[in-house]
């Protein structure tokens, strides 16, 4: 599947550094230093009520980490999805009377279009769930017969055939994975998000109410697929698991995304991983904060959305909202507000006029800001800092020569030429 066109990236001289990022496994900063190529896995959307604000800063926060490690000169294999059949997309389509598939294909067409106006670098590999279904249910089907998954009655699907979830005490005994990614949730918090993130806490029949599901036998008027597991299609963090192993490998450096995935998405789709391969899923797992506006967080569910498309088609400079985004660390919680677009609107005018003072012919020394917003970015992705360091350029009043404009369209992916 196609994803977006790939912005162009000024090369710099020298390297940076690689990152170190926050892991929420560990709560410890951990560096991404490797021999030379890197992988990354970012859960992306489930094609309705795209894009707004909130996927916009998670998928800016790591194209600033993709943007790191090209400076520092690795290759970058990196991944994402995109969840086009799932119970929340199925439910919006039958509510606007339209195909699902249609939905997710207008949808994923208008992320692609935001993606592209907000200079993100496109994935190597963007893979559709639907592109997949037959490599899911080959690993359902390992998993069943390892003894790590365990059937379930399903009287309503057709011909009864049973549902299949994961055994999640067996791949504890089995495997190095355990649960508790995030380590400061107790028993009963992660049953109360299990229920509020599509999980099924309640579901008779199976072994431990947090069992997550792996095969969805066939029901009446719903898609499914007819696999080496009968008619069905996967659950939901069985996917990701078998899109990152299958291109990427056992292991992969970071696995990202909101910081609303981590329990139960995030734990799963690691404890599927690790159960199919015998390796521990990720090196680092990294999340991005979750933006609120008007005083709640920002959600599909509660529908009070700000989008990229309505933005822009406002008159919003693109590179504007960029700003306002990297305006904020990618770890924190904050709240949208129209000031803050305006304040990004009057950053990138007080950018754009140090700009035109560009100095011509060959600099006689690096600019310091090269250096400084490498060290910045270096330091688990401050963003906020690197924005400082080109506002106390920007304001110093020494015309920039072509180093420092190629650093700030480099790293921070705002090209103050155009």
């Amino acid at each position: 599947m196609k994803s977006w066109s790939r912005p162009w990236v000024p090369r710099l001289a020298g390297n940076g550094s690689p990152p170190t990022l926050h892991d929420t496994s560990s709560g410890l900063p951990v560096t991404t230093a490797t021999s030379g190529v890197v992988s990354l896995y970012v859960c992306g959307i489930t094609p309705y009520d795209a894009t707004h604000l909130g996927h916009a800063f998670t998928y800016l926060a790591f194209d600033t980490l993709v943007r790191t490690w090209l400076d520092a000169g690795y290759t970058v294999d990196y991944v994402q999805n995109t969840t086009d059949v799932d119970d929340p997309l199925l439910e919006r389509a039958t509510a606007l009377g339209v195909d699902w598939r249609e939905l997710a294909a207008s949808q994923t067409d208008l992320f692609r279009g935001d993606m592209e106006a907000l200079s993100i670098i496109p994935p190597e590999h963007y893979v559709p769930v639907t592109a997949v279904i037959p490599e899911v249910a080959s690993a359902v089907d390992a998993l069943m017969n390892d003894g790590l998954a365990y059937e379930v009655p399903a009287p309503d699907s057709i011909g009864a055939a049973p549902d299949l979830y994961f055994d999640s005490a067996a791949a504890a005994d089995a495997t190095s994975w355990h649960l508790g990614l995030e380590s400061r949730l107790d028993r009963p918090a992660m049953l109360a998000l299990f229920g509020q993130r599509g999980g099924d806490p309640d579901r008779d029949g199976k072994r431990d109410p947090l069992d997550p599901l792996l095969w969805r036998a066939a029901r009446e008027h719903e898609p499914a697929w007819d696999t080496v597991l009968g008619l069905g299609r996967p659950g939901w963090h069985i996917e990701c698991s078998v899109i990152a192993v299958n291109r990427l490998g056992s292991s992969v450096t970071v696995q990202g995304g909101g910081a609303d995935l981590v329990f139960p998405h995030h734990e799963f789709s690691a404890a599927h991983a690790t159960a199919l391969t015998g390796e521990p899923f990720a090196r680092i797992y990294s999340h991005a904060g979750m933006v609120a506006y008007e005083g709640e967080k920002m959600s599909k569910s509660l529908g009070n959305l700000v989008l990229v498309s309505r933005l822009t088609s406002a008159g919003a400079d693109p590179r504007a909202v960029r700003l306002a985004l990297l305006a904020q660390h990618y770890r924190g919680d904050w709240e949208w507000t129209p000031d803050t677009l305006v304040a990004a609107e009057a950053r990138l005018l007080a950018w754009r006029r140090w700009a035109a003072t560009e100095e011509t012919g060959e600099a006689q020394t690096v600019s310091p800001l090269v250096a400084g917003l490498r060290a910045v970015l270096a330091d688990d992705l401050d963003t906020a800092g690197a924005l400082r360091a080109v506002d106390h350029e920007a304001g110093g009043g020494t015309p920039p020569h072509a180093d420092a404009l190629d650093a700030v369209h480099a790293l921070l992916g705002v090209d103050l030429r155009v």
